[in-house]
């Protein structure tokens, strides 16, 4: 693992109604800004990352300052750890079985997320 990010960071999909809508719930619990939050369509931004696009297409992933990479319902756990008063919603995912079933239902999100949330412009 090498160092990528001097703080942690989030890239998703932009172009995503459901991402985007997800992101500004992250954004208002990060009332620190300790996450940074890049759209994978800001290519000069992620192209230093290295991360091939159809990989940042299917999921979203955060960076760590450690090296670290996780993606899609991997990264969950993490995020909510970093995420004041948050932390504790992590500890679901220590259920045994759940890791598994957050990826299956991350997947079938993933999958469909354009379709679920439409017309979104944010603020």
């Amino acid at each position: 693992m090498h160092k990528l990010v001097d703080r942690p960071t989030l890239i998703y999909d932009g172009a995503c109604g459901f991402c985007q809508r997800s992101v500004d719930v992250v954004r208002r619990w990060d009332r620190e800004q300790r996450i940074a939050l890049i759209p994978f369509q800001d290519q000069p931004r992620v192209a230093a990352f290295a991360i091939p696009l159809p990989a940042l297409a299917a999921a979203m992933h955060l960076l760590l300052p450690d090296g670290r990479v996780l993606a899609g319902a991997d990264a969950v756990p993490e995020l909510l750890r970093l995420l004041p008063g948050k932390r504790w919603w992590a500890l679901a995912f220590r259920i045994p079985g759940a890791a598994p079933l957050a990826r299956v239902v991350y997947g079938w999100i993933a999958r469909r997320r354009h379709c679920l949330v439409r017309g979104y412009a944010g603020d």
